[in-house]
Protein backbone atom coordinates (compact mmCIF):
# COMPACT_ATOMS: atom_id res chain seq x y z
CA UNK A 1 0.00 0.00 0.00
CA UNK A 2 0.97 3.46 -0.58
CA UNK A 3 2.64 5.50 2.07
CA UNK A 4 -1.16 7.82 3.35
CA UNK A 5 -0.63 11.61 2.19
CA UNK A 6 -1.57 11.91 6.16
CA UNK A 7 -1.20 9.92 9.00
CA UNK A 8 -1.94 10.53 12.41
CA UNK A 9 -1.70 8.34 15.76
CA UNK A 10 -2.61 9.34 19.15
CA UNK A 11 -3.31 13.19 18.85
CA UNK A 12 -3.36 15.09 21.66
CA UNK A 13 -3.29 19.22 21.38
CA UNK A 14 -4.36 22.38 23.55
CA UNK A 15 -5.40 25.71 23.41
CA UNK A 16 -3.50 26.86 26.34
CA UNK A 17 -5.34 24.94 29.68
CA UNK A 18 -7.69 23.46 27.82
CA UNK A 19 -7.25 20.07 26.14
CA UNK A 20 -9.25 19.75 23.38
CA UNK A 21 -8.19 16.71 21.41
CA UNK A 22 -7.76 13.30 22.86
CA UNK A 23 -5.90 10.72 21.13
CA UNK A 24 -7.02 11.19 17.19
CA UNK A 25 -5.86 8.70 14.67
CA UNK A 26 -7.14 8.51 11.38
CA UNK A 27 -5.05 7.82 7.64
CA UNK A 28 -5.90 9.51 4.18
CA UNK A 29 -4.70 7.78 0.96
CA UNK A 30 -2.96 9.98 -1.46
CA UNK A 31 -6.34 11.04 -3.70
CA UNK A 32 -8.61 10.17 -0.83
CA UNK A 33 -11.63 12.58 0.04
CA UNK A 34 -12.24 12.22 3.67
CA UNK A 35 -15.39 13.90 5.57
CA UNK A 36 -14.36 14.70 9.47
CA UNK A 37 -17.82 15.13 10.83
CA UNK A 38 -19.06 15.95 14.51
CA UNK A 39 -21.70 18.57 16.47
CA UNK A 40 -19.98 21.83 16.92
CA UNK A 41 -17.25 21.87 19.34
CA UNK A 42 -16.38 18.32 18.53
CA UNK A 43 -12.93 18.99 17.50
CA UNK A 44 -13.15 19.07 13.71
CA UNK A 45 -11.56 22.32 13.11
CA UNK A 46 -9.26 21.99 15.92
CA UNK A 47 -7.86 19.15 14.11
CA UNK A 48 -7.41 20.77 10.59
CA UNK A 49 -5.45 23.45 13.03
CA UNK A 50 -3.46 21.01 14.87
CA UNK A 51 -2.27 19.09 11.52
CA UNK A 52 -1.17 23.04 10.11
CA UNK A 53 0.46 23.58 13.73
CA UNK A 54 -2.08 26.55 14.76
CA UNK A 55 -2.94 25.13 17.62
CA UNK A 56 -1.27 25.30 20.77
CA UNK A 57 0.79 22.19 22.50
CA UNK A 58 0.33 18.90 20.39
CA UNK A 59 1.56 15.46 21.32
CA UNK A 60 1.62 12.42 19.28
CA UNK A 61 2.23 11.83 15.56
CA UNK A 62 1.24 13.57 11.94
CA UNK A 63 3.00 12.16 8.92
CA UNK A 64 2.73 14.74 5.71
CA UNK A 65 3.43 11.89 3.01
CA UNK A 66 5.61 10.37 5.47
CA UNK A 67 7.85 13.67 7.21
CA UNK A 68 6.88 13.52 10.70
CA UNK A 69 5.85 17.69 11.12
CA UNK A 70 4.92 17.48 14.75
CA UNK A 71 7.74 19.52 15.90
CA UNK A 72 7.32 21.91 12.80
CA UNK A 73 6.69 25.56 12.32
CA UNK A 74 3.46 26.26 10.33
CA UNK A 75 5.42 27.27 7.24
CA UNK A 76 7.14 24.08 6.85
CA UNK A 77 4.80 22.26 7.42
CA UNK A 78 2.98 24.15 4.63
CA UNK A 79 6.13 23.44 2.19
CA UNK A 80 5.63 19.48 2.63
CA UNK A 81 2.62 20.09 0.11
CA UNK A 82 -0.91 20.99 2.35
CA UNK A 83 -2.86 24.09 2.15
CA UNK A 84 -5.33 24.92 5.08
CA UNK A 85 -8.69 26.73 3.98
CA UNK A 86 -10.31 28.01 7.37
CA UNK A 87 -13.62 28.88 8.20
CA UNK A 88 -13.48 32.62 8.14
CA UNK A 89 -11.87 32.35 3.98
CA UNK A 90 -8.77 35.01 5.05
CA UNK A 91 -9.47 36.84 1.99
CA UNK A 92 -8.20 40.01 2.12
CA UNK A 93 -10.69 42.77 1.81
CA UNK A 94 -8.57 45.80 0.34
CA UNK A 95 -6.58 43.72 -2.41
CA UNK A 96 -8.55 42.26 -5.79
CA UNK A 97 -9.04 38.92 -6.84
CA UNK A 98 -6.22 38.37 -8.78
CA UNK A 99 -4.31 40.24 -5.91
CA UNK A 100 -5.37 37.49 -3.37
CA UNK A 101 -4.95 35.21 -6.00
CA UNK A 102 -0.92 35.92 -6.46
CA UNK A 103 -0.63 36.49 -2.90
CA UNK A 104 1.09 33.00 -1.56
CA UNK A 105 4.04 32.17 -2.24
CA UNK A 106 5.06 28.70 -3.75
CA UNK A 107 5.87 25.64 -1.94
CA UNK A 108 9.25 24.29 -1.94
CA UNK A 109 7.86 20.61 -2.23
CA UNK A 110 5.77 21.30 -5.08
CA UNK A 111 4.29 17.24 -5.52
CA UNK A 112 0.67 19.03 -6.61
CA UNK A 113 0.07 20.22 -9.94
CA UNK A 114 0.63 24.41 -9.65
CA UNK A 115 -2.45 25.77 -11.51
CA UNK A 116 -1.63 28.49 -13.54
CA UNK A 117 -4.45 31.12 -13.22
CA UNK A 118 -5.33 30.35 -16.82
CA UNK A 119 -6.51 27.05 -15.35
CA UNK A 120 -8.29 28.39 -12.23
CA UNK A 121 -10.18 30.69 -13.97
CA UNK A 122 -11.26 27.94 -16.26
CA UNK A 123 -12.27 25.90 -13.06
CA UNK A 124 -13.81 29.43 -11.18
CA UNK A 125 -15.09 31.26 -13.97
CA UNK A 126 -17.10 33.73 -11.59
CA UNK A 127 -13.45 34.99 -10.35
CA UNK A 128 -12.22 35.56 -14.10
CA UNK A 129 -15.22 37.85 -14.09
CA UNK A 130 -14.49 39.50 -10.68
CA UNK A 131 -10.51 39.58 -11.07
CA UNK A 132 -10.12 43.26 -10.67
CA UNK A 133 -12.55 43.73 -7.91
CA UNK A 134 -11.67 43.86 -4.03
CA UNK A 135 -12.33 41.55 -2.05
CA UNK A 136 -14.99 43.27 -0.48
CA UNK A 137 -17.48 43.44 -3.22
CA UNK A 138 -17.04 39.67 -3.48
CA UNK A 139 -20.36 37.46 -2.50
CA UNK A 140 -19.50 34.62 0.12
CA UNK A 141 -19.45 32.36 -2.91
CA UNK A 142 -17.12 33.80 -3.91
CA UNK A 143 -14.89 34.17 -1.28
CA UNK A 144 -15.25 30.59 -0.74
CA UNK A 145 -13.71 30.04 -3.82
CA UNK A 146 -11.27 32.26 -4.29
CA UNK A 147 -9.92 30.64 -0.92
CA UNK A 148 -9.89 27.60 -2.48
CA UNK A 149 -8.31 28.47 -5.64
CA UNK A 150 -5.54 30.41 -3.48
CA UNK A 151 -4.38 27.33 -2.18
CA UNK A 152 -4.20 25.47 -5.84
CA UNK A 153 -1.61 27.96 -7.04
CA UNK A 154 0.86 26.75 -4.23
CA UNK A 155 1.70 23.15 -5.59
CA UNK A 156 -0.25 21.71 -2.38
CA UNK A 157 -1.61 18.47 -2.66
CA UNK A 158 -3.15 18.00 0.20
CA UNK A 159 -6.22 20.47 1.14
CA UNK A 160 -7.45 20.78 4.10
CA UNK A 161 -11.66 22.52 3.71
CA UNK A 162 -13.05 23.82 6.82
CA UNK A 163 -17.16 24.32 6.39
CA UNK A 164 -16.29 25.09 2.99
CA UNK A 165 -20.71 25.21 2.11
CA UNK A 166 -21.62 26.75 5.51
CA UNK A 167 -24.07 29.62 4.74
CA UNK A 168 -23.98 29.49 0.82
CA UNK A 169 -26.55 29.45 -1.41
CA UNK A 170 -27.73 26.11 -2.98
CA UNK A 171 -25.95 26.93 -6.29
CA UNK A 172 -22.59 27.91 -5.01
CA UNK A 173 -23.21 24.76 -3.09
CA UNK A 174 -23.60 22.61 -6.39
CA UNK A 175 -20.40 24.26 -7.57
CA UNK A 176 -18.19 23.83 -4.92
CA UNK A 177 -19.39 19.76 -5.36
CA UNK A 178 -17.94 19.83 -8.56
CA UNK A 179 -14.99 21.57 -7.91
CA UNK A 180 -14.00 18.74 -5.17
CA UNK A 181 -14.63 16.10 -7.80
CA UNK A 182 -12.74 18.04 -10.54
CA UNK A 183 -10.01 18.20 -7.53
CA UNK A 184 -10.56 14.32 -6.69
CA UNK A 185 -10.13 13.58 -10.47
CA UNK A 186 -6.61 15.52 -10.42
CA UNK A 187 -5.14 13.41 -7.66
CA UNK A 188 -5.94 15.86 -5.29
CA UNK A 189 -6.31 14.57 -1.51
CA UNK A 190 -8.87 16.60 0.62
CA UNK A 191 -9.84 16.50 4.30
CA UNK A 192 -13.17 17.95 4.54
CA UNK A 193 -15.19 19.65 7.51
CA UNK A 194 -18.52 19.73 7.01
CA UNK A 195 -21.40 20.30 9.01
CA UNK A 196 -23.96 19.55 5.47
CA UNK A 197 -23.91 15.88 5.31
CA UNK A 198 -26.41 15.82 2.52
CA UNK A 199 -23.27 18.11 0.79
CA UNK A 200 -20.37 15.49 1.96
CA UNK A 201 -22.19 12.31 1.39
CA UNK A 202 -21.57 11.82 -2.27
CA UNK A 203 -17.96 13.60 -2.72
CA UNK A 204 -16.43 11.13 0.40
CA UNK A 205 -14.22 7.92 0.14
CA UNK A 206 -14.33 7.81 4.15
CA UNK A 207 -16.40 9.26 7.29
CA UNK A 208 -14.86 9.95 10.37
CA UNK A 209 -17.25 11.14 13.33
CA UNK A 210 -15.19 13.31 16.24
CA UNK A 211 -16.87 13.50 19.56
CA UNK A 212 -15.57 15.18 22.56
CA UNK A 213 -11.67 15.31 20.99
CA UNK A 214 -12.06 11.66 19.85
CA UNK A 215 -13.01 9.76 17.03
CA UNK A 216 -15.66 7.44 17.47
CA UNK A 217 -16.94 6.35 14.07
CA UNK A 218 -14.56 5.71 11.07
CA UNK A 219 -15.68 3.38 7.75
CA UNK A 220 -15.44 3.61 4.21
CA UNK A 221 -18.46 5.14 2.20
CA UNK A 222 -19.56 1.95 0.73
CA UNK A 223 -20.37 1.24 4.55
CA UNK A 224 -22.91 3.89 5.09
CA UNK A 225 -25.62 2.40 5.27
CA UNK A 226 -24.43 -0.14 7.87
CA UNK A 227 -23.84 3.13 10.19
CA UNK A 228 -26.50 5.75 9.47
CA UNK A 229 -28.60 5.00 12.57
CA UNK A 230 -25.41 5.57 14.60
CA UNK A 231 -24.20 8.47 12.24
CA UNK A 232 -28.03 9.78 13.04
CA UNK A 233 -27.34 9.23 17.01
CA UNK A 234 -24.36 10.68 16.62
CA UNK A 235 -25.12 14.08 14.49
CA UNK A 236 -28.48 15.00 16.26
CA UNK A 237 -28.48 18.26 18.24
Amino acid sequence: MATPALEIQNLNAWYGESHILHGISLSVQPGQVVTLLGRNGAGRTTTLRAIMGLTGARKGSIKVHGDETIHLSTHRIANLGIGYCPEERGIFASLTTEENLRLPPLLKAKRGKVMSETEIYAMFPNLAERRNSPGTRLSGGEQQMLAVARILRTGADILLLDEISEGLAPVIVQALARMIRALKSQGFTIVMVEQNFRFAAPLADHFIVIEHGEVVLSFPAADLPAHQARMDELLSV
